[in-house]
């Protein structure tokens, strides 16, 4: 996959298409609109492609070429400022004219055919973490991240489902079951974070979780703070051989859905505030997460306790950079997935 940052919005009409047949090779060559001046004639060599060429064909066309023994089936999608090239693993078949020019090259929406339910973390009595200000309360924050969010998904062809589309409790146990009735391929968890007084103008970044056994006295933290309104009580060994069991290729699968939500997250808030802090992919026995039968992710949104992040999480503007940058990542782990 090769994925390309504009500095403006682009649309399909920046990339052109077309076909060849060169001797015994086939080749998907994407002409797109722009100039690239670190670009150069570069020949990588992937596994499952004989090479891939990328090189500036004139001042205002980057060239990328696919080359190989076997008609390769390649794909592209748009997403304002980017553009996504990938090959997916198809049958042989054989293309009958020597060269073919699409006019309408097939645009891949990641979100087609997918389902995403999202939840706002806390809610009605469970106000969650309180900021610095008045009525700085952690359920409004995340809420209105995951309706910038649900917006985001919808537009990109996804079909999306929300826990909760008001200010009201809903128990932690509850949280998934909408997610497994709905059969979604994913589950994303929305929350902030908070710190010990004594750490308050110390810690600040976000980060994303995935369900597992907790490694570290820092996820085994933020896990009992957002674990707190759920009043289920098991002995530290029972957690233990509980979270052990869990289903590992479903562990696996949200380890590589969070790592993607925490790249494009993080990439999409800098462009903001270029100091937000990455505090990284961490994993964590999350009661919310336990019930999902899919993948699922848990994400901190930054520091409501931080006197510069806690502010940010109430802006508008910083709010839906982060649901852009969430969905940049739900795109990049279905591109990859699919």
């Amino acid at each position: 996959m090769i994925i390309i940052d504009f500095k403006t919005k682009i649309t399909k009409n920046f990339v052109r298409f077309q076909e060849k047949k060169v001797k015994n090779k086939y080749q998907d060559i994407y002409d797109i609109k722009g100039n690239f001046k670190d670009a150069y004639p570069t020949k990588l060599s992937i596994n499952g492609v004989d090479q891939i060429v990328i090189k500036q064909e004139d001042p205002n066309t980057l060239r990328i070429l696919f080359e190989d023994k076997k008609n390769l089936k390649t794909i592209y999608f748009t997403n304002n400022n980017r553009v996504v090239l990938k090959v997916l693993d198809v049958k042989e078949n054989t293309i009958k004219n020597s060269v073919k020019v699409s006019k309408s090259p097939k645009v891949y929406k990641p979100g087609l055919n997918k389902v995403v339910v999202l939840d706002a973390g806390h809610g009605g009595k469970d106000s969650g973490a309180i900021g610095r200000g008045k009525k700085m309360y952690e359920k409004y924050a995340v809420f209105d991240v995951m309706k910038y969010l649900e917006d985001a998904l919808k537009r990109r062809g996804y079909k999306v489902y929300i826990t909760r589309n008001s200010d009201k409790f809903i128990k932690v146990r509850h949280r998934t079951v909408l997610a497994n009735k709905k059969k979604a391929d994913i589950f994303i968890s929305i929350h902030a974070n908070a710190a010990h007084k004594s750490k308050v103008d110390k810690l600040q970044g976000i980060e994303t979780f995935f369900l597992s056994p907790a490694r570290s006295a820092r996820a085994k933290r933020v896990a009992a703070l957002e674990n707190k309104s759920d009043i289920r009580k098991m002995s530290g060994s029972s957690k233990k051989a509980f979270l052990e069991s869990l289903n590992r290729p479903r562990i696996t699968a949200s380890h590589k859905l969070s790592i993607d939500i925490q790249k494009n997250m993080l990439y999409s808030a800098r462009k903001i505030h270029k100091d937000v802090v990455d505090s990284g992919v961490r994993e964590g026995p999350f009661w919310v997460l336990v019930g999902a039968q899919m993948p699922s992710v848990l994400i901190e949104i930054g520091y409501i306790t931080h006197k510069k992040e806690g502010k940010r999480l109430f802006n508008k503007r910083y709010q839906e950079a982060l649901a852009v940058g969430i969905a940049n990542g739900v795109d990049s782990y279905f591109a990859k997935n699919p």
